[in-house]
């Protein structure tokens, strides 16, 4: 269940596109707890001092770990500036968590309807993503279910049979160019 009065929000990623310092800023005066998972520099503490959020911080977590890190959040705010993919969100729709993610390069991708986007930028943006998902019930619970969806787009059998109908297609153009 949803902890609507304090709720978990789960960052995972502390190098500098991961963003922590604007989702700090974001955070500052709401009702939370942050479970930060990676080695926080000098800076990051600082920053988290002078908003003063609440927070617990978690270093080489191994996998059993960070997947209870999943289970025990009630948000995953993964607004990053820059990501090659975003596997974070697929691992909170996997686990029924919403997530709060960036409008920008791979994350809608990923996402696709199953998340919060936001302007990774603008701490405003993010603040009014995190309050939606926290004060709005029904689309939270929306986000979840459509995360439930969207992570079926990663399964194994899924992806293979996308290769496996890629390299059909590859070979049937190859055979045609090579008759032609």
């Amino acid at each position: 269940s949803f902890n609507v009065s304090r709720p978990r929000i789960l960052h995972i990623g502390t190098s500098a596109n991961k963003n922590l310092e604007r989702h700090v800023a974001a955070l500052e005066g709401l009702d939370i707890e942050l479970v930060i998972v990676g080695r926080l520099s000098e800076s990051q503490n600082h920053t988290l001092k002078q908003h003063r959020v609440s927070y617990e911080n978690y270093v080489n977590l191994s996998r059993p770990a960070l997947l209870e890190q999943y289970h025990n959040c009630d948000v995953v705010l993964f607004a990053s500036t820059y990501e090659g993919f975003g596997l974070p969100i697929v691992e909170a729709n996997a686990v029924g968590r919403v997530v709060v993610t960036s409008n920008i390069w791979s994350m809608p991708e990923v996402a696709t309807d199953a998340a919060c986007l936001v302007n990774p930028f603008d701490v405003a943006s993010i603040r009014a993503g995190i309050r939606l998902v926290i004060e709005d019930a029904v689309y939270r619970e929306h986000l979840v279910r459509r995360g439930f969806v969207n992570v079926k787009r990663f399964h194994i059998a899924t992806i293979a049979a996308h290769y496996a109908a890629l390299y059909r297609s590859v070979h049937a153009r190859s055979n045609t160019t090579h008759k032609s």
